[in-house]
């Protein structure tokens, strides 16, 4: 569709843009409210103020604009680029996170047929296309908290909605920061939890044309971690259920062939065949000469094409990119947290106690009488 004819800009109406291309906030509200100018207005380019503010990744002016009725949606732009385009273009992962909360549609497409999330990978914004891929609104969620029809009590309890919808949106799906994202208070309705995640799974896959294959997966593959955590579950010490699934995975040698096998099997038994996602990671996942990790093909899947990155510290235990501690013995090996590493240490015991030794030994070398 051929953008609208736009007329040029009156200088108080160019005076917002310059407002914005200086990134100054306070000047922007003075000018707009003392002359009553609503951020509707479009110029030459087809650009609306939001989009000159996400395009220049600038969070707050873009949340002043919203609050101001901005249209996330607004689609006048030359060549059909939305708000959410130009965040993602802008590398900024908190302005698309915004402006997904205000209903921006992750699947608008512009001129050459990308979507936000692949106009952001094509310039290497990865980050951006995680949290576009992950991202599901928390009405989806809020829907299997209240009774429907005959009823006589909802599917989820309404308290575990705010957790549930943060444990979907999460990043990270390696299955041990999957297992740790349930507590505290998942943790114990792992039975309702699977069960609301495969009826999402499956109202996903029926709306058709507008289905969203990445979160439908996402939603199944979660669905089939917990039904494996549940395998561990001993009553009246259900927090123990845990900790014994992130042990197994840990240990040398036989846990990463569990995990991978646990992956697998979580592919082949997505139920919708036809699905280009399932397509692409079953062949993916049968290459021959490459014997790809089934973890990064489902991370890739899901978050988009970038996967890891080989020069991206990651936390020991579960996978989580740039943690904020070390061991603090051999200040060698990176952690999230205390429980990360406390997780980890019956693996890394051995370990640290031989580059502890290594690293006296270096020391010593380096001393000068």
């Amino acid at each position: 569709m051929a953008p609208p004819v736009v007329e040029s800009l009156n200088s108080d109406e160019k005076a917002i843009i310059d407002f914005i291309n200086k990134n100054d906030l306070s000047g922007l509200k003075a000018h707009m409210s003392q002359l009553g100018i609503k951020p509707t207005l479009v110029d030459e380019h087809g650009m609306t103020p939001l989009s000159h503010a996400a395009y220049k990744g600038y969070f707050e002016i873009c949340q002043y604009l919203l609050d101001q009725g901005a249209d996330p949606n607004a689609s006048h732009h030359q060549h059909g680029y939305s708000a959410l385009h130009f965040a993602g273009l802008s590398g900024n992962v908190e302005l698309c996170q915004l402006l997904l909360e205000a209903g921006a549609n992750m699947s608008a497409l512009n001129s050459v047929g990308r979507t936000a999330a692949e106009t952001a990978a094509f310039v290497g914004n990865y980050r951006c296309v995680s949290s576009i891929n992950n991202y599901l609104p928390k009405s989806e969620v809020d829907y299997y908290s209240v009774i429907h029809g005959l009823e006589t009590e909802p599917k989820l309890s309404p308290g575990l909605a705010a957790p549930l919808h943060k444990f979907i949106i999460q990043v990270n799906v390696h299955p041990v920061r999957i297992s740790l994202n349930l507590q505290p208070k998942l943790i114990k309705h792992l039975k309702q939890i699977k069960n609301v995640l495969e009826l999402m799974c499956s109202k996903e896959m029926r709306k058709g044309s507008g289905s969203n294959e990445i979160m439908a997966f996402k939603l199944h593959y979660l669905s089939a971690i917990i039904a494996e955590i549940q395998k561990y579950q001993v009553p009246e010490k259900q927090s123990d259920a845990v900790e014994t699934f992130v042990r197994k995975i840990l240990r040398s040698g036989r846990g990463e062939g569990y995990m991978d096998l646990l992956i697998r099997e979580a592919v082949r038994e997505f139920p919708y065949r036809n699905s280009a996602l399932l397509i692409q990671m079953v062949t993916s996942l049968a290459k021959k000469n490459e014997s790809p990790e089934a973890l990064s093909v489902v991370t890739q899947a899901i978050n988009g094409q970038h996967g890891f990155l080989s020069d991206v510290v990651t936390c020991a235990t579960c996978a989580e990119e740039n943690p904020a501690k070390k061991c603090s013995k051999c200040r060698q090996v990176q952690y999230c947290d205390r429980e990360c590493q406390r997780l980890h240490w019956f693996i890394h015991k051995k370990e640290c106690n031989r580059n502890t030794d290594d690293l006296s030994n270096k020391l010593d070398t380096m001393k000068v009488d």
